[in-house]
């Protein structure tokens, strides 16, 4: 007997599925050109305009951080132009006597405020605006661009900068970082129970708490007749109820664009004040002459050395004293420094933050000198 001819799937790879002539795949390979044996990578997600979440997150970081250690680099620069009245050689001296240390420090001292300001508006809005971007219509999920600094940004860092905003924002501007806080971290009440009467609760004995311990200072700004610190102690923890994302859609867009922009204006309105903040302490200097009259000079001392002491004039222009007519010198505070309200809390005056009211209860402040009048 003849064998049987063998079939054209025959062999000892029969059993798998026959090619198909032209077609350019093989059955065995997988998609999308990976090695047999390994599974597929998965397709990189492009945003609408064509980048992938790690290079949007880089460019995000990048600018990010420029702005924070660029926007000091920028002010100090401004303030010591600002401070020379706008003259060369005036800000030359300015710049060959005042060391980066001290110009740091001045700029932390009088900047630190703005600048946490700043930080706590883009992180809350930035996490408000990054909650609501699912509701968005499809197209048009592009990240805004706070929402993408506060999704860059570390946890540790947003935690540092309302801890600065606690130190050294004044008292009466406190409770403004509650809703923010609750913003920023995306805090709503159902987090505090899970059940509503005990929620209910603990937010009644969380607002009284804080009523209570606010009671004296609301009783003397309503007798005084002042209603604007009443508004800002009682009602920004009563928002902090219901400002937690998600937000609508349709305002999400607007929301947006008028946050960023209205961020924007504040920064460039509280800048002013802070680029013309001096530098150099103001002192009221007493020159005497040879013939025993004596003359107050009002301004601000450069340097001191063996022959003379340059003082920078609040009226302009730069004198120099020679030492030996010295008679005195007092330290005077400027006009911003003079406190504007008559209300205290627990013994620490509204407009002191919490770094000023520790260190006025360790060295209380001196009465002004006459000569600073």
């Amino acid at each position: 007997m003849s064998a049987a001819p063998a079939t054209a799937t025959g062999g000892p790879d029969a059993g798998g599925p026959v090619p198909v002539p032209g077609d350019p795949t093989p059955p065995d390979a997988p998609p999308d050109g990976a090695p047999p044996g390994q599974p597929a990578k998965e397709p990189v997600r492009l945003d609408p305009a064509g980048l992938d979440q790690a290079e949007r997150r880089a460019r995000a970081s990048q600018s990010f951080w420029t702005a924070v250690v660029g926007v000091p680099a920028v002010f100090s620069v401004l303030r010591l132009g600002v401070e020379a009245g706008g003259e060369l050689q005036t800000t030359l001296l300015l710049v060959a006597n005042v060391g980066p240390v001290n110009l740091l420090a001045g700029f932390l001292t009088t900047a630190a405020r703005l600048l946490s300001t700043a930080l706590v508006a883009v992180f809350a809005l930035g996490a408000v605006l990054g909650a609501s971007v699912d509701r968005l219509p499809p197209g048009g999920r592009r990240r805004p661009l706070f929402a993408r600094w506060a999704e860059i940004t570390p946890a540790w860092f947003v935690a540092a900068s309302f801890l600065l905003a606690l130190v050294t924002w004044p008292l009466l501007y406190l409770p403004l970082l509650v809703p923010a806080a609750a913003a920023a971290f995306q805090f709503t009440p159902e987090r505090l129970h899970e059940r509503p009467v005990p929620r209910v609760l603990i937010i009644a004995a969380l607002l009284g708490g804080y009523l209570w311990l606010l009671l004296p200072t609301l009783r003397d700004a309503w007798g005084q007749g002042e209603p604007l610190p009443v508004l800002l102690l009682v009602v920004p923890p009563l928002l902090a109820l219901g400002i937690a994302g998600p937000l609508p859609g349709a305002v999400i867009r607007p929301l947006a664009s008028v946050t960023q922009a209205a961020v924007l204006a504040m920064l460039v309105w509280a800048a002013l004040p802070v680029i013309s903040t001096p530098v150099l302490p103001l002192t009221v200097t007493t020159v005497g002459s040879g013939s025993g009259a004596t003359e107050d000079v009002r301004g601000h001392v450069v340097t001191t050395d063996d022959v003379n002491m340059v003082i920078l004039q609040e009226q302009g222009g730069v004198r120099y004293v020679p030492v030996d007519q010295v008679r005195a010198q007092v330290l005077c505070p400027t006009e911003e420094e003079l406190p504007r309200h008559r209300l205290r809390i627990h013994d620490f005056h509204v407009e002191d933050s919490l770094l000023e009211g520790l260190g006025r209860r360790v060295r209380p402040v001196h009465r002004i000198d006459a000569a600073c009048r």
